[in-house]
């Protein structure tokens, strides 16, 4: 439906108006007629288009003269389709006759010059500003949904700032142009229009801190808005022109921010006691998500640390990524200052608009011995960065306690980007621990991963992947929910003991006190400690098959035993937790968990094997004992991946 624009005439006297095509004038012609008028001709320039509009009906109007009849609510509704020459060279006149007299009364005069104007954007995410979407100011989800993206503008092309680009007010290089939007301009008409005219872009007060928009001045690029500066305001000039803006995204979705931006144009009018609109346009932005990406998408970049006693760590740790032929990188110690638990530390994802792609890493509120690395070390040109911070920190912001499980379909509704996982506290207590607010805000903000909620408070550390990762599956599912098992683990001991193995040794070889079969089935207190924990698992394995839409069939068991604090009751893997694994494509790194021998062989190992190997997949145990394990985590708490991105671009989605 055409814009509408309500113009008043009146007799005797000649009324200019500029036309934006794609308007339409609506004039009403029975209030300003004179007193006695029963009749009106309509005469226009070629090219005009006029109709009468009466009683909801629309008639046309010929072009050759016939009279009306004059009625209430008569209304008169002009348009054009085609650009002005010259100022004023359309014309409407409006003439009013009386009763049974051939002679006319008073007449209107109408001057119309016609303009096209058009803010365009990349409305329908094909990666070109098309001229005129008849969408561009809305935005909608899927295949044919429609609405321009823009990206945070999170990394860093300029080699001597430390911070990302979206923090200055200026584009520095063509690289970081590239990672903004492109908006366009475009007028066509006469040179210039009547004195007083001018084109104004503006943003409302809410939008200052989310966007930025640079104008092209030849290789230059200014500053017209965000911040400061809510409105810029030209000179109109005319002819067939393009101007070229660039827009710059400031800030992620998040609880205060649904995403959607909007940039209006305004075509004003100077009249005696101020400027008045006589047309506006505007385009709509969504923010691109961050986006997390499971173990099931393929392996780009491995990161560990190197730290003072954890050698024989990555001699092994550096095999099993060798054979992925994926990238390593390694935090050396001074830039960790000896704090290895490089996967509580950060968490990959990456953004992407139709134009470009980008890795962004989301920097946990934990801040210690790695607070660093993000900034000197990830975050630079193509890699972004983003961070929340809370002045109250505990162990559940950490990053460990944070995962995302492989596209899901539930009751109907597609998750073709899976869903995040956090570990919180039970939900019927007030008390225990939670991640940050602000964390959370941030995640469920992002829309395209909806969270669910795990009970996670229950473990010392207290994160989601001490008892639960995903593993690829070359089946239809295309991936198998691991859990942690004690009840698992109890009846693989007693099935060894049942078979004469009650004397086999946890540990040997270790230095640290060791543990025989029959001890561990014979400890009591242990045994309920793990019915307890099993417990907890259960609760939440009843979660993930609820909200993954998972059956039994999807989940492997993974024999693990614990024991809990004697101060807080809470639980601590008592060997090496092979759920914390790190997944590389089909080569898996697993805590080596050090069970007993029988005929030269774990059991544990064994049991993982079968259970993950008919999967196609590698397992590789790895000795993260003294280095990991007795410092309350294992190979994924140390070690972090970069994975490819999805091949469904986020606004294909279904919401």
């Amino acid at each position: 439906m055409s814009k509408k624009r309500t113009v008043r005439l009146e007799c005797g006297k000649s009324t200019q108006v500029n036309y934006v095509l794609g308007t339409e004038l609506s004039i009403d012609v029975y209030k300003p007629s004179p007193p006695g008028s029963q009749s009106f001709e309509i005469r226009f320039s070629p090219g005009v288009k006029c109709s009468i509009l009466h009683q909801q009906c629309i008639t046309p109007v010929a072009e050759n003269a016939t009279k009306w009849v004059l009625n209430k609510r008569t209304v008169l509704l002009v348009t054009l389709e085609k650009t002005s020459s010259d100022v004023n060279d359309n014309k409407v006149i409006v003439t009013f006759y009386g009763d049974k007299s051939d002679h006319p009364i008073d007449k209107m005069n109408l001057q119309l010059t016609a303009v096209s104007i058009s803010l365009d954007v990349d409305a329908d995410r094909d990666g070109k500003v098309e001229e005129n979407h008849p969408n561009k100011a809305s935005w909608t989800w899927g295949p044919n949904g429609h609405g321009a993206v823009l990206l945070v503008n999170c990394d860093k092309d300029e080699a001597f700032s430390s911070k990302p680009d979206n923090t200055d007010n200026l584009v520095n290089s063509l690289s970081d142009q590239k990672d903004m939007s492109r908006m366009v301009l475009r007028t066509e008409g006469p040179r210039f229009l009547q004195y007083g005219h001018k084109l104004q872009l503006y943003i409302s007060a809410s939008d200052r801190y989310k966007v930025r928009v640079f104008l092209k001045e030849g290789v230059r690029l200014v500053h017209v808005l965000g911040h400061q500066k809510l409105s810029f305001v030209t000179n109109y000039m005319f002819r067939k022109k393009e101007y070229d803006f660039f827009v710059e995204g400031l800030k992620f979705p998040d609880k205060d921010f649904d995403g959607l931006v909007t940039i209006n144009l305004s075509l004003l009018e100077s009249m005696t006691v101020g400027e008045a609109p006589v047309f506006t346009d505007q385009v709509v932005f969504r923010m691109a998500p961050w986006i997390m990406t499971p173990n099931t998408l393929a392996p780009e970049e491995v990161f560990v640390c190197s730290v003072a006693n954890n050698e024989k760590f990555l001699k092994e740790f550096k095999a099993v990524v060798a054979k992925t032929k994926c990238k390593l990188t390694i935090c050396p110690e001074y830039m960790n200052r000896n704090d290895r638990w490089i996967q509580d530390e950060i968490e990959f994802g990456y953004i992407e608009a139709p134009h470009k792609y980008f890795p962004v890493v989301l920097d946990s509120p934990r801040d210690r011995g790695l607070k660093n690395f993000p900034y000197q070390k990830i975050l630079g040109p193509d890699f972004g960065h983003v961070t929340r911070t809370t002045d109250e920190v505990n162990s559940l912001d950490s990053f460990g306690n944070l995962e995302v499980s492989p596209p899901v379909t539930v009751n109907g509704k597609k998750y073709p980007m899976g869903r995040i996982i956090i570990g919180s506290a039970f939900p019927s207590t007030s008390k225990g621990r939670n991640m940050a607010k602000v964390i959370r805000d941030f995640l469920y903000a992002q829309q395209v991963q909806s969270p669910v909620e795990l009970f996670s408070d229950w473990l010392a550390v207290g994160h989601v992947d001490e008892f639960m990762t995903f593993v690829p599956a070359p089946d239809k599912k295309g991936f198998r929910l691991v859990l942690v098992s004690p009840d698992a683990c109890c009846k693989l001991f007693k099935k060894l003991q049942q078979e004469g193995h009650g004397e086999a040794q946890m540990f040997e070889g270790q230095n640290t006190q060791s543990f025989k079969i029959n001890e561990l089935l014979s400890n009591k207190i242990l045994l309920e400690e793990n019915a307890y924990v099993q417990q907890c698992i259960d609760w939440n394995r009843d979660v993930l098959k609820k909200e993954l839409r998972l059956d039994e069939e999807d989940i492997i068991d993974i024999p693990v035993m614990f024991t809990l604090d004697q101060e807080y009751r809470q639980a601590k893997s008592l060997f090496p937790d092979m759920v914390n694994m790190i997944v590389l494509g089909q080569h898996l790194g697993i805590p080596k968990p050090f069970g007993p021998l029988i005929n030269g062989k774990c059991p544990l190992e064994s049991a993982v094997r079968s259970a993950l190997e008919p999967l196609g997949l590698d397992c590789n145990f790895i000795d993260d004992f003294a280095a990991y394990h007795l410092l309350s985590g294992e190979v994924h708490c140390g070690s972090n991946v970069r994975r490819k991105s999805f091949s469904l671009k986020w606004w294909n989605m279904e919401m």
